[in-house]
């Protein structure tokens, strides 16, 4: 091990030792640095018409699929473990959930329209199919005849333009109302109540919906321009009052889906089990359920060596260690549509005008080279390595890698350089004025930066202690909001709420399979956490997303352009990617996290070959 390696092992056994003593009466770490609050404005669709979403090959470091050729038995219960430490939301709604433990619940009862090709394209392998009339700016979605809700209802036309209608309400407590939705002609006049309907969504018969759209872009074709990719049943939330929805037993309780599998019992913040349902247009599944529960990320490890589960979920790298000599599991793996980054506080989220109003001026962290500073000051590279095995790298851009025609390469991020750290702060002028090794503000007042993170596995802390010794190392003094680190819901709670106690934060994005950062950036995106905008920004991201970006070398040019935008002027800094690590059993039967063809979207196929799971001999 080199000499860097032993010096920060030294730093972190320092800082256990610390934290042993204050946190001993403390309770147990709720969430990883490595969780993703998964943003829906990029929905888990794919573009369509320019090879531009080019899947990196994973197969090198592990395979993507098992198969299990042994004779399958009839039915069985497929069991899921979801690696967290709070409990999970329980917001079953693709229109109204916010994170991404919610969104993996829900995959086994999915109610998407459309099916994807490798380059998370929309084809028509899915309920619905899509025509698009570039010329008159106009789409038309037609679904199958024959399916059916879990409760037998047959799917109509008006359940896909209900979710348009939920969205847009001005009484809608989700965050999806954004410049991507307006972009449906009528819904700003909906919205404000101006109209009792969105004009631009036409029924044309039982079958068919005629969409009339401001502008068409490439997006279009990756669920981007405003459409919406996931169906609702109208015959059983029409009668709810949209300001109610995310509460009602419709959402919470028993939800009717069009996946295959249904919801069959929930234990709020638990667990849920599925079974089968014997309506999925794909064919009755060959299992007779699923059960999806939470386990605590201190004994996932030991509940897969038990054969206690058959999947483990959002686990983290970090556990590689404790299962990979497992002698009852295959470990799949795939890079992931995924970033941590460090954001900045600079301005407040409007709700009164829907927008982000930034205020350098007046936001602590308004200085852009004490954000460069504070992003070169962090030695992520060594926290990758030592604690992920490998299987994290420094992130460079807000663009992962998977997305290969967009993602920048050339685009060098903030690498770990403490003396440019000063440098900037010193020329920023913040210097330390009295000697004790912290420095002041530029009027050369006590300067303290409030640091937001969320709680976790057992490393959480100690890569959060380790962070803010980088920052103190440059003369910053850095501490956490609240003292400690947060739960994973409190934590997206205050950072969406402005938190005044909150100037930096550590999160993390699921990007969906749309590569467009609209969703996330642009002035209206309540998800534009670190609250900044400007007017380049928002030109280059309408420009990723207009009809001219249909060539693709010039979509592809505003993407560079936008990279190399918000690396300088650091409102957010990605600091990892990562691989998504999949444990499964050796009694499952056709599991496959291709995603170009992931097993969540043929559920009917999978099985298992015994009765209960293998256990572990090592």
């Amino acid at each position: 091990m080199n000499k860097k390696l032993w010096t920060l092992f030294a730093v972190l056994i320092a800082f256990m030792l610390v934290l042993g003593a204050c946190n001993k009466d403390t309770d147990e770490p709720a969430k990883g640095t490595d969780e993703v609050k998964k943003e829906e404005g990029n929905k888990e669709e794919g573009n369509k018409e320019e090879p531009a979403e080019e899947v990196a090959d994973d197969s090198a470091l592990f395979p993507l699929e098992v198969t299990n050729d042994g004779d399958a038995i009839s039915g069985g219960i497929l069991k899921v473990a979801m690696a967290k430490d709070e409990p999970f939301q329980g917001i079953f709604s693709a229109e109204l959930y916010e994170d991404a433990y919610d969104s993996d619940i829900m995959a086994f009862s999915s109610n998407s329209l459309f099916g994807t090709d490798g380059d998370f394209l929309l084809d028509d392998s899915g309920i619905a199919s899509m025509t698009v009339d570039q010329a008159n700016n106009k789409v038309t979605i037609k679904i199958r005849d024959g399916v059916k809700w879990s409760d037998g209802e047959p799917l109509k036309i008006e359940d896909v333009i209900y979710p348009y209608l939920i969205i847009g309400s001005k009484e809608y407590t989700g965050v999806r109302y954004d410049a991507n939705f307006q972009n449906i002609v009528g819904a700003e006049e909906y919205h404000d109540g101006k109209a009792d309907s969105i004009s631009g969504l036409v029924k044309v018969d039982e079958t068919t919906l005629e969409m009339s759209l401001k502008q068409i872009s490439p997006a279009i074709f990756s669920g981007g321009d405003g459409i919406w990719t996931y169906a609702a049943p109208s015959h059983i939330l029409k009668d709810i009052k949209m300001a109610d929805l995310v509460e009602s037993d419709a959402v919470r309780k028993n939800p009717v889906t069009l996946g295959a599998f249904k919801f069959d019992k929930i234990v709020p913040g638990e667990s849920v089990q599925f079974v089968a349902n014997e309506n999925y247009w794909k064919g009755k599944p060959k299992l007779d359920g699923v059960l999806v529960k939470v386990v605590p990320t201190s004994s996932i490890s030991v509940a897969i060596g038990q054969g206690e589960y058959d999947i483990a979920s959002s686990f983290s790298a970090s556990k590689m260690e404790e299962v990979k000599d497992f002698d009852n599991i295959d470990i799949l793996g795939r890079q992931e549509l995924y970033y941590a980054y460090l954001g900045f506080k600079l301005g407040k989220y409007d709700n009164d005008k829907g927008e982000v109003i930034t205020d350098l001026a007046g936001s602590k962290m308004g200085d852009v080279k004490l954000r460069q500073a504070m992003g070169y000051a962090i030695d992520v590279e060594q926290v990758a390595e030592v604690f992920y095995n490998g299987l994290r790298e420094r992130a460079n851009s807000l663009i992962p890698p998977v997305f290969a025609s967009f993602y920048d390469s050339s685009i060098e991020g903030y690498t770990f350089d403490p003396d440019k750290a000063k440098a900037l702060l010193d020329e920023a002028g913040y210097k330390d004025t009295n000697g004790d090794g912290i420095r002041e503000d530029k009027e050369g007042k006590p300067f303290e930066i409030k640091f937001a993170t969320m709680a976790g596995d057992d490393i959480a802390e100690d890569i959060t202690q380790f962070y803010l010794q980088n920052w103190k190392d440059v003369g910053l003094n850095v501490t956490l909001t609240t003292g400690r680190t947060i739960e994973f819901n409190s934590f997206y709670d205050k950072v969406q709420a402005d938190d005044p106690e909150i100037d930096i934060f550590m999160a993390a994005w699921g990007t969906g399979t749309d590569p467009s950062p609209m969703g996330l950036y642009s002035k209206s995106a309540q998800y534009n956490f670190s609250r900044f905008s400007s007017d380049f920004l928002e030109k280059t991201l309408a420009n990723i997303d207009s009809p001219d970006a249909f060539d693709a070398d010039y979509r592809a040019g505003q993407f560079r352009a936008w990279q190399e935008y918000m690396a300088e002027e650091a409102p957010v800094i990605p600091t990892m990617y990562r691989y998504e690590l999949v444990p499964v059993n050796k009694r499952v039967k056709n599991w496959n996290i291709d995603y170009s063809n992931e097993s969540y979207s043929n559920l009917q196929d999978v099985e298992l070959v015994s009765d209960s799971a293998v256990k572990s001999s090592k």
